[in-house]
């Protein structure tokens, strides 16, 4: 849910040895939540800082890798679709090491969120960093993206943001259809493979054709949009141990698309256009012509998605939600952290909920981070510059 708002300030960084403190903070943390364990805590201890002493790491068991990547979620200030935390399928790939074999598992993860349209929230693990062997990385933001062209006018066919992307991925022979909705390959990176280039089957990438109930102008743009957010970027960190590559996926807020993808103007910037079908006057700023568009675009893009049966929620339902989850966490005797200029949505926010009050800024563990490395990678660049 909002998996974009999950962008969370950069933690420690990664390839490093596990830290015996953090370590030992995380496994009494999940004792305490999860109490019924067949070994006893001290000799669960005890194991983990043998392997750090001897390796610099420790292995997590599955249970306390699933338990970690629900707690990251929980943990996650930006996000507000927390309520659903503990509904996380967790899949746990750590012991995949081919490209071939991570892009498999990719597809799986895929097929899994996507659920016909059912959106499932899904994290899919796989090898951490350790002092010996770099993990293994994507280097897209997110498994679903759009590419973006440049073209000899200085303008952009397709999402701006992934132009520098789509540049590298044709480098490395990708061959771009060079439409406006066009779906990137992944590239993949390991220790002992430099970075290779992999489709995404299209039966995986479920689109919504935007249209709007009242007015039809606006199917004839032929916008779309994927169902399954995917962020693919953000190092898990559970328990002093990094798992650079495990992407995440909830389910869409309308806004994520029809007030930020759809129309930020580094973005498809279709305000002005939205408003050319709607007849208003992008002269007048007094006639209110983007906040009108701006709402009709959002319309356009719920009506669209429950049209076609996917899974979508609006803002005023999750801001709801939100503070249901605030006072169940609070009950719990936990904190929970929000960024205010996250949690509000970016569309009639004085009017939601969240809006009203202030919240509890701490960066609590296990949870996700975003490093210059992987925004590196994103971009299409070399993440080690000379």
């Amino acid at each position: 849910m909002e998996t974009e708002a999950l962008l969370a300030r950069s933690g420690p960084e990664s390839g490093r040895a596990a830290d015996r403190d953090e370590a030992e903070e995380f496994l009494r943390q999940y004792y305490t939540e999860q109490p019924d364990q067949a070994t006893p805590l001290v000799e669960r201890l005890e194991q983990i800082h043998a392997g750090i002493d001897t390796t610099g790491t420790y292995d997590q068991t599955s249970d306390e890798l699933a338990f970690g990547a629900r707690v990251a979620w929980r943990n996650s200030s930006r996000c507000i679709g927390r309520l659903y935390w503990n509904s996380l399928r967790v899949l746990d790939r750590r012991d995949a090491k081919a490209p071939e074999e991570i892009h498999r598992h990719l597809c799986e993860h895929l097929r899994q969120a996507t659920n016909l349209g059912r959106i499932r929230p899904v994290i899919s693990v796989f090898a951490p960093d350790t002092p010996e062997q770099p993990a293994p990385r994507v280097w897209n933001d997110q498994l679903i993206r759009y590419a973006g062209y440049r073209r000899d006018d200085g303008t952009v066919l397709g999402d701006p943001a992934h132009t520098d992307f789509t540049d590298f991925a044709r480098d490395l022979g990708w061959h771009a259809p060079e439409g406006p909705f066009d779906v990137l390959p992944l590239i993949i990176e390991t220790a002992d493979d430099k970075p290779q280039l992999f489709e995404l089957p299209r039966d995986l990438v479920l689109e919504v054709p935007i249209t709007h109930p009242d007015h039809p102008q606006i199917a004839d743009l032929a916008l779309r949009w994927h169902a399954v957010p995917a962020i693919s970027n953000m190092r898990l960190r559970i328990g002093g141990i990094d798992y650079p590559l495990a992407p995440f996926n909830g389910w869409y807020m309308g806004t994520e698309i029809g007030a930020r993808n759809l129309v930020d103007v580094d973005r498809y910037n279709l305000l002005p256009v939205i408003a050319g079908c709607l007849g208003l006057d992008t002269g007048n700023e007094a006639g209110l012509w983007r906040d009108r568009a701006l709402v009709e675009l959002n319309v356009a893009v719920l009506h669209s998605f429950h049209a076609a049966g996917v899974k979508i929620s609006d803002h005023h339902t999750e801001s709801r939600h939100f503070l249901t989850h605030l006072a169940r966490e609070e009950r719990n005797g936990r904190t929970v952290p929000a960024d205010w200029s996250w949690i509000v949505p970016p569309v009639s926010g004085g009017i939601t909920p969240v809006f009203h009050r202030y919240y509890d800024e701490a960066e609590l563990r296990p949870n996700f981070h975003l490093d210059d490395q992987a925004r590196a990678r994103g971009r299409g660049r070399c993440p080690h510059p000379h």
